[in-house]
C-alpha cells in the first residue's frame, strides 16, 4: 500500500520510513481497513512529531517510557482529547510497538508499560423488543408508498436487526451474497474474515420485495451490489444511517439510533430469548468473546431497570 500523498512531514525521514513499513504491515499482512490504517498513522504520526521535538530522539529505538508519557499527557492536556481518544491513541502506539519489536527495529518494546485512562464504560443504545417491532412495521408502511427507495430502507433494516450486521458489511453485500430460500447472507468482516449469518421470514420477505424493485434503480454502475442509491450505485454507509435515522424518529420514545444500534439490539435480544455467548459471538463476527459480553451487561442492565420499577421493595 503506497503512503499517502497527503501525510504531515513533520517528523524525520527515519520515522517516515518506519511508518510506510507499518502501513505496509497493517494494510497487507493484517487486511485491515483503510479507514483503520488511517487512524492507526494518525495516531502515530502525532507521538512521532511529540517525542523528536526532543533532541535526544533521533532514531525510533531512542524513544522511551518516559516519551511516550509525554506525549499522552500532551494529548489529554493540550488536544482536550476524550479519555476513550487518549485510550485508543495508547492502543495504538502499543500495537506499533509490539510490531517494531518483533521485527528487530527496537531491542525492547518501551510501551509494555504505558497507562492509558481507563475507558468509561457505556452501555451501548438498544431498542426494547416492542420498539424493534414498531420500527420495523413503520419501516413496512413506509415501503407501502411504491417507492424504490422505502422498499430497500425497509429490506436494509430487516437485514440489520435480523442478522446483526455491521453497516459496513450491509454495504458491501452483493446479489448473490443473499440466499432467501436458506434465509442466510454471506457477509465479509473485519480483517477480510467470511462468515455466514442466518435471517428470519420476515427479512426474507422484505429482501424479495426490494429484489422485485432492484432492477427500477439498476445501471450499468451497479454491479453485483445488492442494495443500490437512487442513481443505481451502491449504496453507502452513510445511506444506511440516514435511513435508520429518519425511520426510528417514528417510534415513540425510541432511543435515536445508527445503524450500530440495531446490532446491539439484536444481540442484546438474541441473549434475553436465550441465545448463549457463543452462538452471539459468531452471529456478530466478534474475534473475542470478551467484546460480546457487554451485551450480557446490556441484558443485566435492562433486568435491573424493570425489576426496580416493578417490584415494592426495589
Amino acid at each position: 500500500m503506497e503512503p499517502d500523498d497527503d501525510r504531515p512531514q513533520a517528523h524525520p525521514e527515519w520515522a517516515a520510513r518506519v511508518l510506510a513499513d507499518f502501513e505496509r504491515h497493517l494494510a497487507a499482512e493484517r487486511a485491515l481497513s483503510r479507514h483503520t490504517v488511517r487512524a492507526y498513522l494518525g495516531d502515530l504520526r502525532s507521538m512521532f512529531e511529540h517525542v523528536t521535538r526532543s533532541p535526544m530522539v533521533l532514531a525510533i529505538e531512542e524513544i522511551d517510557l518516559g516519551d511516550l508519557r509525554g506525549w499522552l499527557a500532551a494529548q489529554s492536556r493540550e488536544a482536550g482529547a476524550a479519555r476513550t481518544s487518549v485510550a485508543r491513541r495508547a492502543a495504538s502506539v502499543r500495537t506499533f510497538f509490539r510490531w517494531a519489536t518483533r521485527t528487530g527495529r527496537v531491542p525492547t518494546d518501551p510501551s509494555l508499560r504505558l497507562a492509558a485512562p481507563r475507558r468509561v464504560g457505556h452501555l451501548p443504545g438498544v431498542l426494547r423488543q416492542s420498539e424493534a417491532g414498531e420500527l420495523m412495521r413503520v419501516a413496512q408502511l413506509a415501503a407501502d408508498d411504491g417507492d424504490p427507495i422505502s422498499a430497500r430502507d425497509r429490506a436494509m433494516l430487516e437485514l440489520l436487526y435480523a442478522s446483526g450486521l455491521r453497516v459496513s458489511e450491509l454495504a458491501g453485500c452483493d446479489v448473490d451474497d443473499v440466499d432467501l430460500d436458506a434465509g442466510v447472507v454471506r457477509v465479509l468482516g473485519k480483517g477480510g474474515k467470511e462468515r455466514v449469518v442466518p435471517f428470519g421470514r420476515p427479512a426474507a420477505e422484505a429482501l424479495a420485495a426490494w429484489a422485485a424493485y432492484r432492477p427500477t434503480v439498476a445501471t450499468e454502475q451497479s454491479g453485483a451490489a445488492l442494495f443500490l442509491g437512487r442513481r443505481g450505485r451502491r449504496v453507502d454507509p452513510r445511506q444506511v444511517r440516514a435511513a435508520v435515522h429518519r425511520l426510528v424518529a417514528h417510534v415513540p420514545g425510541a432511543p435515536d439510533l445508527a445503524p450500530h444500534g440495531l446490532r446491539h439490539s439484536a444481540a442484546t435480544h438474541l441473549l434475553e430469548g436465550g441465545a448463549d455467548l457463543r452462538t452471539v459471538q459468531e452471529l456478530l463476527g466478534h474475534a473475542s468473546l470478551a467484546t460480546t459480553q457487554i451485551y450480557t451487561h446490556v441484558s443485566a442492565e435492562r433486568l435491573r431497570r424493570s425489576y426496580e420499577q416493578a417490584h415494592p421493595r426495589a
